[in-house]
């Protein structure tokens, strides 16, 4: 997800754990990915690798991916989504345990990160 923070798209090859699900939410939900696939021959990644960088599916998996770096950077700024919770979740964790045993300083408060 980290190529998504700079506006970047990606190419895709899961193994195990959750590149399966990684991918299919690029791929196909996102829109900000190519999988591999099986065939792995030269010719066949060099054609995804060219399709990516310069054809048109390329070109919408770039403007996709620029939008979702423009959602990330919205939500890291002060006042965003991401950067609010941080500030909860530091108010309810850190800031409200003085003197309390570690679950008593633990809020029942629970973040939303979307």
């Amino acid at each position: 997800m980290e190529s998504l923070c700079v506006g970047l798209p990606m190419m895709c090859w899961p193994f195990f754990a959750e590149q399966q699900t990684n991918c299919r939410y690029t791929c196909m939900k996102w829109g900000v990915a190519m999988e591999i696939g099986q065939d792995v021959r030269q010719e066949a990644v060099e054609e995804k690798i060219r399709e990516a960088m310069g054809g048109e599916k390329g070109m919408e998996m770039q403007r996709r991916a620029g939008e979702w770096q423009q959602t990330g950077l919205r939500a890291t700024r002060p006042g965003g989504r991401s950067y609010a919770n941080l500030d909860k979740l530091v108010a309810d964790v850190l800031l409200s345990g003085g003197g309390k045993s570690s679950q008593e300083g633990f809020s029942s408060h629970t973040a939303t990160v979307q």
